[in-house]
């Protein structure tokens, strides 16, 4: 009694478990709470500091500077 209990335990567990992988339809969306302003700010903080190539900072500060 107690094995058919435990393996229904662990089939239910395993069940469970998979139910969620493989979803197709899952998205991730990053919002920042940052103003364009401050990101702006921090980019070129990084580029003066030299963490960042010129180019880095070129394309980073165009695709700020285009989100909506």
């Amino acid at each position: 009694m107690v094995t058919k209990y435990l393996v229904g335990a662990g089939v239910f567990a395993l069940v469970m478990a998979l139910s969620g992988c493989g979803g197709t339809d899952t998205r991730t969306t990053v919002q920042s709470s940052q103003t364009q302003g401050k990101q702006l700010l921090d980019l070129k903080e990084a580029y003066d500091k030299g963490v960042i190539t010129e180019k880095e900072y070129e394309d980073t500060k165009e695709d700020i500077l285009d989100q909506d």
